[in-house]
């Protein structure tokens, strides 16, 4: 009998066995994998913006919102929704003299008129975008004084603020302490354009934040 011949008996009891490892070392191996990439995607960021017919919680409404989805890093995942929302005639005229005169001249005022979308439906968008890039109340929500659109959300899309992380990445503060404690690189960083549509605000607020990433937080995250 031959070395193979004598083996054969065994090989085919070992056989299962060493399926049955391979496997488990494969799922030990894919579980890591996902643990991996659960942990990349806790640390992305939301940004949102808002524009509103005023700061007044109790009184001002919510015109406009987009939303964008980076990484850790700045890096763009994904652009998410931007979306006019319908507020009737006598909101609109009841703006402050601010909001009239760059809503107006912005194109918002009237483009909220003739839209069609609910604020429900403008909350449910953006909630099922964020959901498919961000695991629930992991990742902060970022933007430019993004406390003021934070109330607003809380108020008028309770769903999404419960789905995000309660802390929030204020690229303002950041500025504000640029200013005091690093104003060379404050005096460099990007004019500002102020156009006061929500995702222009929000592609701006990531550029900021590059920049004082680049320049004053200069190790990588």
């Amino acid at each position: 009998m031959n070395i193979i011949q004598y083996l054969k008996p065994s090989i085919g009891i070992l056989k299962p066995i060493l399926c049955s490892r391979h496997l488990s070392n494969r799922i030990k191996l894919a579980s890591k994998m996902n643990l991996a990439d659960q942990n990349k995607m806790a640390k992305r960021i939301v940004w949102v913006d808002l524009e509103m017919t005023g700061l007044d919680i109790n009184r001002d409404h919510i015109l406009e919102i987009a939303c964008v989805v980076t990484d850790a890093n700045l890096n763009l995942v994904a652009k998410g929704p931007n979306l006019v929302i319908h507020q009737p005639e006598d909101i609109l005229k009841n703006m402050n003299e601010w909001c009239i005169a760059q809503h107006g001249e912005s194109g918002l005022t009237e483009a909220s008129r003739k839209s069609n979308i609910t604020l429900k439906d403008a909350e449910y968008q953006v909630l099922e975008f964020v959901k498919s890039h961000a695991p629930e109340k992991k990742c902060p929500l970022g933007g430019n004084s993004v406390y003021m659109d934070r109330l607003f959300i809380m108020k008028y899309m309770p769903s999404l603020n419960e789905y995000l992380h309660y802390r929030v990445i204020d690229v303002s503060t950041i500025k504000e302490l640029a200013r005091r404690w690093h104003q060379k690189e404050f005096s460099s960083m990007p004019e500002k354009k102020f156009k006061h549509r929500s995702i222009d605000d929000i592609l701006e607020s990531i550029e900021e934040l590059k920049y004082f990433k680049e320049n004053i937080f200069k190790s990588d995250v």
